[in-house]
């Protein structure tokens, strides 16, 4: 399976990591911790040599109950930075988290490779229409509402057959709209309690069925860190222990803040299962 990056075809057989890297001040784990261009190329520098395929700037903060903020204000933390990116390391791989599509549009003019949007096209209908246009990978996610909304809407009857539903009915948009190369996440942590989110990781598999490269972004969350009785900070053994079970799980990509532990996740994975 393959998605085609800016003329280049990245194989999700072999799975992936995508390095997180916030511009958000209040972002649950690493806000406001690139402040300035040494410190934002540094880190880029570091999760590429550990391994990273793809490397995903977001600019809005999506942690439950965040705060809004205003177009303008993310294409200003945005853009500077993922020009200064890209004139360092022009064969990066960059995603944009975004669900908006002025600054999908602005992001793709500036050179981003694909977009991550954690509502799927449902916050702003233009949105697929960019994608369409700009014939880039498109990530999209399994979420109810918006960021602030998202968790009053936990009620489900089948959790795993609505998340299937849901991913039926914008795969078929992306579809109708000439989008070929989609990748699912089932969002963790978005509008699903901590019993639902294990619920569903023990379930991933079955997303398969959709037919397409599977995200899993469970990266020092909630769902580790408060049934563990700890934090983000201290969330890492956590998350390794949930990575591995996810590549079990047929994950295509692994969504991370901490690269070289995720790689040495999927170079065990890979000694189990060749």
């Amino acid at each position: 399976m393959t998605i085609n990056c800016k003329g280049k075809l990245i194989d999700l057989t072999n799975p992936k990591v995508m390095g997180i890297l916030n511009l958000t001040p209040d972002s649950f784990y690493d806000g406001g911790k690139y402040k300035n261009e040494r410190d934002i190329l540094e880190q880029v520098e570091k999760m590429l040599s550990w391994g990273a395929t793809f490397i995903d700037l977001g600019a809005y903060s999506t942690r439950p109950g965040a705060d809004e903020i205003s177009t303008d204000e993310e294409l200003k933390r945005l853009l500077p930075v993922l020009e200064l990116v890209l004139s360092k390391f022009p064969d990066a791989l960059v995603s944009i988290d975004t669900f908006k599509s002025k600054v999908a549009e602005e992001a793709l003019e500036l050179g981003a490779a694909l977009i991550n949007d954690i509502s799927a096209g449902l916050l702003d209908e233009a949105m697929m229409e960019v994608i369409a246009e700009y014939h880039v990978p498109y990530i999209m996610m399994h979420m109810r509402g918006n960021p602030k909304t998202m968790q009053e809407q936990i009620f489900y009857e089948d959790l795993l057959q609505e998340i299937m539903f849901y991913f039926s009915e914008r795969l078929s948009v992306a579809r109708s709209k000439g989008i070929i190369d989609v990748i699912i996440d089932p969002g963790f942590g978005f509008s699903k309690t901590l019993e639902q989110n294990y619920e569903l990781l023990k379930n991933l598999d079955l997303l398969t069925m959709a037919d397409r490269p599977i995200l899993a972004g469970l990266s020092r969350k909630s769902m580790i860190y408060k049934l563990l009785g700890t934090d983000a900070q201290h969330a890492l053994n956590g998350t390794t222990a949930l990575n591995m079970l996810a590549l079990e799980k047929r994950a295509s990509i692994l969504r991370v803040h901490d690269v070289a532990e995720a790689m040495e996740c999927i170079k065990i994975y890979r000694q189990l299962t060749t």
